[in-house]
């Protein structure tokens, strides 16, 4: 897509385009997590289970085991078991993500491919499900960020999907999302992930991972939503040396709808700040999970998001966050939070 490199521009006036083979190359770790590795990942001291993964998926991606820790002459850690993959359990902002970019980085592999859920249910929506068998067939590692268990279509194919790539050599590692503010919720997660995915359950070892959301330790704990006044400035002078956008949110709400959740990434190529005007509350489930996919890709691009009207972590009323969504909206508004602190 052609851009300028600075100025003021409409999402809702683009019209992305997204083939097969671009959406296979994309699937590589977000920006931020560049760089990511198991040196550069910080374990809290106060939740021991975060240096435990730590140690665990380092001897993943090195196939080896654990390095002892402690002394020259102490004995090595049992070898983690042998299974083809990893599940990472835990709540939000814990350092999943870090730590599934940190074993693609560190696992020597010819094919390796890294993305969410929503991009490779995407992939087999736009070529087709034996087409992506076909491209990912032989891969020696695939890492799948926020695996969503609520829609069990999804859930299905991406469960026949994995067990090809199992049986013909590939290994996994997958995250999602447990509220830890939820109770009961953060126990059971692993459970639930193994019972929806049962055909593939033994080929995956969960690992727990404890502790707070780092976003909101970082920021304040609400959206940051501006006067109009304050509003025109900070879009103003992000047009000065980047390019912004700026739209209505009911205008992007809208476009959402006309553009399918594989083409998102597209619609924020190049901008480097988001502006929403006149925010509201949505109403409307598919409009809610359309504007869940399209935060979840602003955030994988690091772009922060300028509002006006409501505050962004309003946008989803009592009744979402107590429906079968729930995570996704938390995920959301864990990330809009620190997206409008950015």
């Amino acid at each position: 897509m052609t851009s300028t490199s600075a100025g003021i521009l409409r999402l809702s006036d683009r019209r992305p385009e997204v083939s097969g083979a671009e959406m296979l190359g994309a699937l590589v770790p977000p920006p931020q997590f560049d760089e990511a590795t198991f040196d550069s990942y910080r374990a809290d001291p106060q939740y021991p289970s975060q240096q435990e993964a730590k140690d665990l998926l380092e001897a993943f991606a090195g196939g080896g085991a654990p390095a002892a820790r402690g002394g020259l002459f102490r004995r090595a850690k049992k070898a983690p078991e042998t299974k083809p993959g990893v599940y990472l359990d835990g709540g939000f902002g814990v350092g999943k993500t870090h730590l599934l970019a940190a074993i693609y980085h560190a696992m020597p592999a010819r094919r390796k491919y890294f993305g969410s859920f929503i991009e490779y249910t995407a992939l087999v929506g736009a070529v087709g499900y034996q087409n992506t068998v076909q491209l990912l067939r032989g891969a020696d590692l695939l890492c799948i960020d926020e695996f969503e268990l609520d829609d069990p279509g999804d859930t299905m194919v991406m469960t026949r999907l994995l067990g090809e790539l199992v049986a013909s050599g590939t290994r996994l590692a997958a995250t999602s999302n447990t509220p830890p503010n939820a109770l009961g919720e953060g126990r059971f997660a692993a459970q639930d992930f193994l019972r929806e995915i049962h055909a593939m359950s033994a080929s995956f070892q969960t690992i727990r991972i404890d502790g707070t959301d780092y976003r909101q330790r970082a920021v304040d704990g609400h959206a940051v939503a501006l006067a109009p006044e304050k509003y025109e400035a900070a879009i103003a002078e992000a047009a000065a040396s980047g390019l912004v956008s700026d739209d209505p949110f009911a205008d992007v709400i809208a476009h959402l709808a006309t553009v399918h959740p594989s083409r998102y990434i597209r619609l924020v190529d190049d901008i480097s700040t988001i502006g929403l005007r006149d925010v509201t509350q949505l109403t409307d489930q598919s409009a809610a999970l359309r504007f869940v996919a399209f935060v979840d890709r602003a955030y994988d691009a690091q772009i922060p998001i300028r509002a006006t009207g409501r505050p962004l972590d309003e946008v989803f009323g009592d009744e979402m966050l107590g429906g079968g969504y729930r995570k996704k909206y938390l995920r959301a508004i864990s990330r809009l939070v620190a997206l409008t602190h950015s």
